[in-house]
């Protein structure tokens, strides 16, 4: 296995007094795909928040590229090259198409960083619109008018223009029909070509199996399993009691 580009060590999260995440620990490599699995209310979204830096962790530690995210804020975690598509879109509604996707490379979004090697993609704007056509169909369209997986890629879109090493993603598959599910999966295949890696959080377990490289399952803000999805599919007890499915439903 590469070395980790993404390193949480036994971190515990809290909001106010309710213990969410307790002691949550997983690594992820460059041009790796990690799923987080688990029931709804587990702390799947705690976990991607408190790797951003949105809900950061009262103990333990994230260490991203060699170095500790400890005590950073959102915007200098998103400036050292993690990009988050977050549940619900959360695009700008007012905004275009084009605003939106041109926001991380504004003046009060971070530095432009060169590629680091392999088969890393740069990109940028046009590069953008080549990867979501649909996108530059409605360039001068307003967020509020697109459909909501056309929300889904301005989404995505716009997290990499951005140029990150590591993209969070919370539920990209959320409320979208069953063909523009199978483009999020035909996008995420290729972004892990392309050399990002990434840490998804997904409902959809049909969707998270089919492109994770290793699997962790959540509960109680515990992980309880970690693995391969071949792994997942002989443990019976962690799909039934934490996914709800049998492992016919896995293979």
């Amino acid at each position: 296995m590469p070395e980790p580009l993404l390193t949480v060590s036994e971190i515990h999260t809290y909001y106010g007094d309710s213990y969410v995440l307790q002691g949550v620990s997983l690594a992820l490599s460059k041009g790796r795909i990690a799923a987080i699995l688990g029931r709804n209310g587990m702390g799947k979204t705690t976990l991607i928040r408190s790797i951003a830096g949105l809900t950061p962790p009262r103990f333990g530690d994230i260490v991203y590229r060699g170095r500790s995210l400890r005590g950073k804020p959102p915007y200098a975690i998103a400036q050292d090259g993690i990009a988050i598509v977050p549940q619900g879109r959360r695009i700008f509604r007012s905004l275009s198409v084009r605003e939106n996707l041109l926001l991380p490379t504004s003046v009060l979004a971070r530095l432009q960083r060169p590629p680091q090697g392999g088969k890393d993609q740069r990109w940028d704007f046009d590069e953008v619109l080549k990867e979501f056509p649909q996108l530059a169909e409605r360039i001068d369209h307003r967020g509020a008018a697109l459909s909501g997986g056309e929300q889904q890629m301005l989404a995505i879109g716009r997290a990499l223009m951005a140029n990150p090493e590591l993209i969070l993603m919370d539920e990209p598959s959320e409320g979208l029909a069953p063909r523009l599910v199978l483009q999020v999966q035909e996008i995420m295949r290729r972004l892990r070509e392309f050399g990002h890696a990434i840490l998804l959080v997904e409902q959809n377990l049909e969707l998270a199996l089919s492109v994770a490289d290793d699997v962790y399952v959540i509960s109680a803000g515990r992980i309880v399993f970690e693995g391969t999805v071949a792994a997942l599919a002989k443990d019976t007890q962690v799909l039934d009691q934490h996914l709800g499915v049998s492992g016919t439903k896995v293979m």
